[in-house]
């Protein structure tokens, strides 16, 4: 147990800060790309499991796939009311978006895995077709300078905390909703709109957006096998289809497809 522990606050701030330098490095829109990967739901899923067993991580995959919708419909939620309201507003309609998308997708997360997911593959790019345009780029400066990334880590840390602490309460579904919550990214989406306006947030949610596809590869891929392979098996399987499609819509971002939805 006190590795597990360790392991919950150690694990997550360290890929949140990982994720948050490789997007200093290489623009906004690779931060939200590479963010979508499970680095903080996926570990949290698997502390839970940990605990409660395999059936439980299978359970949590569902809901998971259900907080993808939200995810996704988050960004367009937060794009939409950044280029008119500052980021407060902006944050808590994105917030309202995600639970609306979370529980649009509910009467239909019983469905076969296959059939859930190409449900929400089709809603991710209905949402990246109705992501704005392109907003005029404006100078701001309103960094937090040297304290972003530990910020980051400390809310990613609080949020894992948190979600393992009320599983019991939640139910594996519910939990796997929770989790699903883009945390990481609404701080990304908030400090660099506070710090380089509407535009660049805006890139950083069309990244979340297509890099979406690999964070529920990870979760179908865990649905499916993890009863039958264990945790181990189930969450490395899961790990490295997910990867896979990773790379896949990497190359997209400098596709035709990049340029059709504003991408690149």
């Amino acid at each position: 147990m006190v590795l597990v522990t360790a392991l919950k606050l150690i694990l997550p701030p360290a890929l949140i800060a990982v994720a948050s330098l490789a997007g200093r490095r290489f623009g906004p829109r690779f931060s939200g790309w590479i963010v979508a990967l499970p680095l903080v739901s996926g570990p949290v899923v698997f502390f839970l499991a940990l605990d409660q067993g395999p059936s439980f991580a299978a359970a949590t995959a569902r809901g998971s796939l259900m907080g993808a919708a939200g995810q996704a419909s988050f960004c367009v939620g937060y794009a939409w009311l950044g280029r008119a309201y500052g980021w407060p507003l902006a944050l808590a309609g994105g917030t309202l978006a995600f639970a609306a998308g979370a529980l649009a997708i509910a009467p239909v997360v019983r469905l076969a895995v296959a059939a859930l997911v190409a449900i929400l593959a089709c809603w991710i790019v209905l949402m990246l077709a109705f992501m704005p345009p392109r907003a005029r780029a404006v100078s701001i400066s309103a960094s937090l300078g040297r304290w972003d990334i530990p910020w980051r880590m400390i809310t990613g840390t609080l949020l894992v905390l948190v979600l393992t602490r009320a599983a019991p309460l939640l139910g594996p579904r519910m939990s796997g909703v929770a989790a699903a919550y883009p945390i990481v990214t609404a701080v990304m989406a908030v400090f660099t709109h506070r710090a380089d306006g509407t535009r660049h947030a805006n890139a950083v949610l069309r990244g979340l957006l297509l890099g979406m596809f690999s964070f529920v590869t990870f979760y179908a891929a865990l649905g499916l096998i993890v009863e039958r392979a264990g945790m181990a098996g189930g969450f490395a399987t899961a790990t490295g289809a997910a990867i896979l499609v990773q790379f896949l819509t990497g190359a997209a971002l400098r596709s035709p497809l990049g340029t059709r939805f504003n991408l690149s």
